[in-house]
């Protein structure tokens, strides 16, 4: 039977560039005393992240040094540094505006995930070794923090986010979403709780809504799941979608949280509400499966990436 979008059929903008599958996309967004400015940048299987205007898309500048396929790319909250973890065993700090490498972290073996803390002075990474490793950028020479999520048996951390400066959640291929506090200059750490989903994490989204609300947005299995991290870290919803998360696609909570994008083993995008989960549209432009999708900041246009190895801006209201 043939989806038909339930919206009308708009025309993306498509950001050409990469030649493999993309990875990871997140939208930064900077406020200066001249302007207001939003920022994408894409990880991607080419080894070359990309940096984009936020809303044209256009071009602006190529993170070049990697070795490998770049799972995760992720600009600090200033927009001045940017960071990507790869398959080939290492994390880079970057210049974001000269693209020039400041730190190269290595590790020993697959880094998939890593998120600056708020306030730019750490740094949380993961991967296939199974440890959360925090860095101090203050001191970016000295050891960082090293973290194992199980005492006995290794999982794959395959995504990571900070929740505060001191708190960071790891989520890992036993389903496990897990929060750990890390004290100041790698004094030590602590398991605080363990969310769980019922299948490895695919995609992990944190969002703090306009209402001032925190949500934890988990994309895994065949399912989307949503966390209240403001109150008592329930579950407040667990919607079945029409495709899974075994090996691609995400999802992501639009600002206001009244609906969420979600796309994976198939070629569509598609939006729900979040409190039914019912499908509200529909569209399609890919050529591949989708692999990353997330809102804007403002909320306006939500970015889509595809193993076809483009990005696409659509609007979230045509």
């Amino acid at each position: 039977m043939t989806e038909v979008a339930t919206a009308p059929r708009q025309i993306p903008i498509v950001c050409p560039g990469h030649t493999r599958p993309l990875a990871e996309l997140q939208f930064c967004a900077v406020d200066d005393e001249n302007e207001h400015r939003a920022f994408l940048v894409s990880a991607c299987h080419d080894k070359l992240p990309m940096l984009r205007d936020g809303v044209s898309g256009d071009w602006i500048g190529t993170f070049a040094g990697h070795k490998g396929a770049v799972w995760c790319c992720r600009l600090d909250p200033s927009g001045y540094l940017a960071a990507t973890a790869s398959g080939d065993f290492s994390v880079k700090v970057w210049d974001a505006i000269t693209g020039k490498e400041l730190y190269h972290f290595p590790h020993k073996h697959i880094v998939k995930t890593l998120d600056f803390s708020p306030d730019s002075r750490r740094l949380a990474t993961g991967g296939h070794e199974g440890l959360l490793r925090v860095f101090d950028l203050e001191a970016p020479e000295g050891e960082p923090t090293a973290i194992a999520q199980l005492p006995d048996k290794k999982i794959t951390i395959t995504k990571c986010g900070w929740l505060d400066e001191s708190i960071v959640l790891a989520a890992c291929s036993d389903g496990g979403i897990r929060f750990w506090e890390v004290g100041p200059g790698g004094d030590g750490s602590k398991l605080l709780r363990t969310l769980k989903v019922d299948a490895e994490v695919r995609d992990m989204e944190l969002s703090l809504l306009s209402s001032g609300k925190r949500i934890l947005t988990v994309a895994a299995g065949k399912n989307v799941n949503f966390f209240d991290l403001s109150g008592d870290y329930k579950m407040l919803h667990s919607h079945p979608m029409p495709i899974h998360f075994r090996d691609e696609g995400g999802a992501s909570l639009h600002p206001e949280g009244q609906k969420f994008v979600a796309g994976g083993s198939d070629l569509w995008v598609r939006i729900f509400d979040f409190a039914t989960g019912k499908q509200l549209e529909c569209h399609k432009g890919h050529h591949g499966p989708l692999r990353c999708l997330r809102f804007s900041p403002d909320g306006k246009t939500f970015a889509t990436g595809s193993e076809d190895g483009t990005i696409r801006l659509w609007k979230t209201d045509p």
